[in-house]
């Protein structure tokens, strides 16, 4: 396989058997440097089988994992070192200080006193740890516990991240502490993430890979993932007595697959939720109609289905029509 100046990560057909039973199924991305990458699925997926052949940890049935060009199978050691890597569940040594573990680490990976010194300053300033140097880890919280894992992680300067639900069982405060530390992070380093917290993919990944099954099943923008095979909906209410008539006319403008009649703002309005066809937008085209026909527009809204109901789409086969309906009933339930 070539390799390119831009690609962290490279997999091609990796498969992962144990046994009879394929937990990973012929999967096939790259990861750019640079990128916050959301790596999802549900429980049995094969994310975390994954992220062990990525890592060294597991070696693939067949297909080929690349960090920083280098095959993970062949140089196992080599890929390791650009790699920084935080586990659902920490391995942390609760009789230890927070600062004798990390010297312990640094030894490990190789680190001579000097840059230890300078590494272990800085990571624990970005991680929160100063206050805390002097405790064993034992004692900490969750919270702080996961600082320390974080810092274990980029001890040595990786040039990629692989954090597995680095936010599971925290409290809500310390949930926006890691995730800013993780965007923090990703200004400077490329990070794969794997989490069962959506709305914490939203805020933090300009990208997600989603795996169900052992395949994968979707690789895109969070906004575009939202939209895939749906198209954007558009919710108009005009100040208009003939309902009929503004449906066929917006029925008829560029970029609209159809338009539905909904709930107006009283009498004398009527409702309309109009389909987007595939990656048109078609607000534009709506307000010139409007103007041109001389009818009130009171307002226009741009309609998402939520990354939930895509995900679960695509990791159940939902029906993408009975999901919208969901989330509009929804909507409408807390307006």
């Amino acid at each position: 396989m070539t390799t390119t100046t831009q690609a962290m990560v490279e997999v091609t057909k990796l498969r992962k058997d144990f046994g009879s039973t394929r937990a990973v199924s012929d999967i096939t991305f790259a990861v750019n440097r640079g990128e916050i990458v959301g790596f999802l699925g549900p429980n049995g997926a094969g994310k975390t089988t994954t992220m062990r052949m990525l890592t060294g940890f597991l070696r693939p049935t067949a297909g080929e994992a690349r960090i920083g060009g280098i095959d993970v199978a062949d140089d196992r050691l080599a890929a390791q070192r650009l790699i920084g890597y935080l586990p659902e569940s920490a391995p942390l040594y609760d009789d230890m200080m927070v600062v004798d573990f990390l010297d312990y680490v640094g030894e490990l990976r190789g680190l001579d006193r000097a840059t230890l010194h300078a590494r272990k300053r800085e990571v624990c300033r970005r991680c929160g740890l100063m206050d805390v140097l002097g405790k064993d880890i034992g004692q900490l919280s969750k919270g702080y516990r996961q600082r320390v894992g974080l810092a274990q992680a980029i001890l040595h300067d990786p040039a990629l991240l692989i954090l597995d639900e680095p936010t599971s069982g925290l409290d809500p405060n310390q949930i926006v502490e890691i995730r800013e530390l993780i965007k923090d992070l990703g200004r400077e380093k490329t990070v794969i993430l794997s989490t069962h917290i959506l709305p914490e993919v939203q805020a933090t990944c300009g990208r997600i890979i989603i795996i169900s099954d052992g395949k994968l099943v979707a690789d895109d923008t969070p906004d575009a993932l939202t939209e895939r095979d749906v198209g954007a909906v558009i919710n108009v209410i005009l100040k208009t007595t003939d309902a009929s008539r503004v449906q066929r006319l917006l029925a008829g403008l560029p970029g609209v697959r159809n338009v539905d009649l909904a709930d107006g703002e009283g009498a004398g309005t009527v409702g309309l939720r109009v389909k987007a066809s595939g990656t048109a937008d078609p607000r534009e085209a709506i307000f010139k109609a409007a103007v041109d026909n001389q009818l009130v527009l009171i307002a226009m809204s741009r309609e998402r289905v939520s990354l939930e109901d895509t995900f679960r789409r695509l990791t159940r086969g939902e029906p993408v029509e009975r999901m919208q309906q969901k989330s509009t009933s929804k909507e409408a339930a807390h307006a």
